[in-house]
């Protein structure tokens, strides 16, 4: 079966950035829904008409991934507003953010503690990605007809692309 609208694909990929340094390493597969939620428009587009076997290399720019980096997304907050054990790496939901925070935070974005000073830490809610070019090498390991419920959803349960964040301790995007 060729990969069109409205199938499930199982991917494998190794994810560089330009410089060619490794970002992501999938070696199991995930299966994303095509034409729905799960993958940008650009892989789409190229993993089109692909059969399992199929070797797929791309580069995508920033614009067509998780965006440019955007400086408005950092915020240097009080220090005293987080639990005790907060760490870089740690991700903290907009929506649940300490009260006292800046007034000004979206709400809807994931935060990440990008650096940690004596009274304060810098929140950053750009996605990892965010600015990054990203040369992906993808491997078509499966290719199905999507479910009822998974068309419905407009997804096969993956959003990887869609919402990413590490967790501490895990230095991977999965």
């Amino acid at each position: 079966m060729e990969i069109s609208e409205q199938c499930v694909v199982g991917l494998t990929w190794t994810i560089k950035d330009t410089l060619g340094d490794v970002l992501d390493v999938l070696d199991d597969p995930v299966e994303f829904l095509v034409g729905g939620d799960d993958l940008f428009d650009a892989i789409e587009a190229v993993l089109q008409g692909h059969e399992p076997g199929a070797r797929v290399q791309m580069q995508i720019e920033p614009e067509q991934a998780f965006g440019d980096f955007n400086d408005q997304l950092l915020f240097l907050e009080p220090r005293t507003l987080f639990p005790e054990g907060t760490e870089e790496g740690m991700t903290f939901d907009g929506a649940a953010l300490p009260d006292g925070v800046n007034p000004d935070m979206p709400k809807d974005v994931i935060y990440t503690v990008a650096e940690i000073y004596p009274e304060h830490l810098v929140l950053d809610g750009n996605h990892p990605l965010a600015g990054i070019a990203l040369r992906l090498d993808m491997t078509v390991r499966s290719v199905r007809e999507a479910t009822e419920e998974e068309i419905g959803r407009g997804s096969a349960g993956t959003g990887f692309f869609k919402l990413a964040s590490t967790t501490p301790g895990n230095d991977t995007l999965h």
